[in-house]
């Protein structure tokens, strides 16, 4: 068995407020000096899922990113925690590319590798949120998808899981191969041992360029960023007093009566 996990790499939102700036000309983040990026949570929860998958079925795990200049030690974190192999998709033509692109792009590498059986992604990327990647992987490939899973199992060639839904949970079963999209419920990413950092010097690591993909021309984006901006937090404070509670607490009554809210 031979599982994708799609990985992308993100502000980390631990980083201090201050910190997080924007060009509005650009309308893009600016990386913050001495900040290096993280891996999306929700895409570390994908790697965890297909690590349990290796753990049972003795499954290749291979972890898949993209960007124009992705930060390589950051990424090694896949192939410490158990990964065999990580590829990166870094090229200049790769840069504010949106989903729907992103995907094509994705697809075509999946394509190049060849006989994968299950393709993980995070239910959504912890910066735009748009959750349509792993969806649209699977319409590029012509395989099933399915989103939001907390839960999977293998057996005879057929994936059962469990996704969550509005009321509670669906239990789902698909034949591979498939695109499966996973949620926080199914763990949190294993802790990276030393002895694991040590083997992923010794794991393979390759970097594909646009060239080696054969993409056709990237389609225009289909949605237009109209503004980016960092909302304004004004806090207003206004003290009621009184010479007793009484008075205090009639004041506040007779002030939230003028602002409509009683």
């Amino acid at each position: 068995m031979q599982i994708v996990v799609c990985v992308k790499l993100v502000l980390d939102p631990e980083m201090p407020r201050s910190a997080f700036k924007i060009d509005p000309q650009q309308k893009r983040v600016v990386p913050p000096r001495g900040t290096p990026p993280v891996l999306s949570p929700f895409d570390e929860n994908a790697l965890e899922a297909a690590l349990r998958i290796k753990d049972q079925h003795g499954a290749k795990v291979i972890a898949m990113s993209m960007g124009s200049t992705l930060a390589q030690p950051v990424l090694r974190k896949t192939l410490a925690a158990g990964a065999d192999e990580l590829i990166l998709l870094e090229d200049p033509a790769f840069q504010d590319v949106d989903s729907f692109a992103s995907a094509g792009i994705l697809a075509s590498a999946i394509r190049k590798i060849g006989d994968v059986d299950i393709i993980f992604t995070g239910r959504q990327a912890a910066d735009w949120d748009s959750g349509i990647t792993g969806c649209v992987i699977a319409e590029e490939l012509g395989i099933p998808c399915i989103t939001v899973v907390r839960k999977v199992e293998i057996t005879d060639g057929q994936v059962r899981v469990e996704r969550e839904s509005t009321d509670g949970f669906e239990i789902v079963q698909v034949s591979l191969p498939c695109v499966l999209t996973a949620d926080s419920a199914l763990g949190e990413l294993r802790p990276v041992t030393l002895q694991g950092l040590s083997a992923a010097r010794k794991k393979p690591l390759h970097i594909w360029k646009a060239a080696d993909l054969h993409l056709p021309p990237l389609p225009p984006p289909r949605c237009e960023l109209l503004d980016l901006y960092i909302p304004k937090r004004e806090i207003v404070c206004e003290v009621i007093s009184g010479k007793t509670p009484e008075e205090a607490a009639a004041r506040l009554a007779d002030r939230l009566h003028e602002e409509g809210l009683l």
